[in-house]
């Protein structure tokens, strides 16, 4: 546990020499943040509508909620039996065993899966970065990926796992992550054998956004929607694509290979140059509509960047002007798809997503969801703390410090929100310790190192 006379007695004094300290996070203001995003009033009526609880409540959903996002979802001890003793102790009640284990039913998860989603509604209208000048013709960058999460294997006739040599279970949990937000716009869960192309489906929520994704996401037909609906695409170019050049973006002196007409494969071979940018025609077919599917072609932007270490070329595909982004630019962005790698480490490592051994199918959806609104709340908190520290320390709030600091802090987070929720005055040392740590002990100590998002937003 962490105490406060700890926390009065460190030392700041030389650190506020080197540099601006960060503003402190009073305890109502970090309690009313997270009771803004899980609304008491709208959670009981989510409740309701869910099924959850009926006219005799024996459970508070408020109360259940916030043990199970700021207790269990930062577990990595996870059962029900856990669970429920922290609910009892926050919420001064006793419950019988099998009355707690008998509330994991499809109501529960329906009841979570719209506090997710008004969470993530909270999230996204929060403020949070600012896009840097170079890519203000965007309105957010968005990075598409998934992750499979084990499960047990009695649950494997529900949910089969894919290329799997034994008896496994598996669902994937399906994000796309928002740039400006540093946080999820969407999340799903489905089974580990729907195909990614299947969970990215464009519409007019594209326009003005640039969306990045893996080889897994990779459909000419895919970037053509994308483009018709006024969106940006970045990705990689797979291996068995074979476009035909059009013309070159660059102009190369000297005896340049001819690319006009010539296919990806035979120029790739002949090529020395450090930077191949050129426009290229795919042809795809469109969907099948009333038994006919007809043929169409896609004209997009091919940058290549030589690796010297690999000796090979980095081929992306993107239909973003060179206006926008240099060829070079275009190679550093595509960098950025690692930060959904970082936030998927996150969920497992910190909010213990993959940590569920139960076989009940409706306990995993649930403790799925719960390990989801843990993040939420946990990134909800970091762009309050992030806007309010002088600006030249933002960048050194990283990620996965922060979640390894948040998960420390998270129950006496917990304990300040209950009482804040129970009208009472919340203690002053444990507001004392969570301001320090999530404001200073947060922040990455080494002033020079770069980071992921350094040159993308504010």
């Amino acid at each position: 546990m962490l105490a406060a006379p700890e926390y009065r007695a460190l030392p700041t004094d030389g650190y506020r020499r080197k540099s601006p300290a960060p503003r402190g996070l009073g305890p109502v203001e970090l309690a009313d943040t997270i009771l803004q995003a899980l609304n008491p009033q709208i959670i009981d009526r989510f409740a309701e509508e869910s099924g959850f609880v009926k006219r005799e409540r024996k459970i508070d959903p408020v109360a259940f909620l916030l043990a199970l996002t700021l207790d269990f979802g930062i577990s990595l001890q996870r059962s029900l039996a856990l669970l429920k003793r922290g609910y009892e102790e926050r919420a001064q009640v006793a419950l019988a065993y099998s009355s707690f284990h008998a509330r994991f039913t499809p109501e529960l998860v329906r009841f979570l899966r719209l506090c997710v989603a008004h969470a993530l509604t909270q999230l996204k209208e929060a403020d949070g970065r600012l896009l840097a000048e170079r890519l203000s013709v965007f309105e957010d960058i968005l990075i598409k990926d998934s992750s499979v999460v084990r499960l047990h294997a009695k649950l494997a006739s529900l949910w089969p796992a894919t290329r799997s040599k034994k008896v496994a279970a598996g669902l994937k949990v399906d994000t796309l992550l928002s740039v400006r937000a540093h946080g999820p716009k969407t999340l799903a869960l489905v089974g580990e054998r729907t195909h990614d192309v299947k969970l990215l489906r464009p519409g007019p929520w594209v326009r003005n956004r640039l969306l990045l994704f893996d080889l897994g996401y990779y459909s000419h037909r895919l970037f053509a929607k994308i483009g018709e609906n006024g969106g940006s695409f970045l990705t990689r170019v797979k291996g068995s694509a074979d476009p035909v050049f059009v013309r070159s973006l660059q102009v190369h002196r000297g005896r340049a290979v001819d690319l006009e007409g010539h296919r990806l494969s035979e120029v790739l071979p002949r090529l020395d140059r450090g930077v191949l940018d050129a426009e290229v025609e795919i042809a795809f077919r469109r969907r099948v509509y009333r038994g006919t599917s007809h043929g169409d072609t896609l004209v997009c932007r091919l940058v290549g960047v030589w690796d010297e270490e690999h000796h090979e070329y980095h081929l992306y595909l993107t239909n973003v002007g060179t206006e926008a982004l240099t060829a070079e630019e275009v190679a550093e962005l595509y960098s950025l798809r690692w930060q959904i790698e970082l936030t998927f480490k996150e969920l497992k490592s910190y909010y213990a997503l993959d940590q569920i051994s139960t076989a009940k199918p409706e306990a995993v959806e649930a403790l799925l969801w719960a390990s989801l609104l843990t993040l939420i709340i946990s990134r909800r908190i970091y762009n309050l703390v992030r806007r309010r520290a002088p600006e030249e320390l933002r960048a050194r709030y990283t990620p996965l410090r922060w979640a390894t600091v948040f998960r420390q802090v998270a129950p006496r987070i917990l304990e300040i929100t209950m009482d804040r929720y129970a009208g009472d005055r919340p203690n002053p040392d444990d507001g004392r310790v969570v301001s320090y740590f999530l404001t200073k002990e947060a922040l990455d100590p080494h002033v020079r190192r770069h980071r992921l998002l350094d040159g993308f937003t504010d």
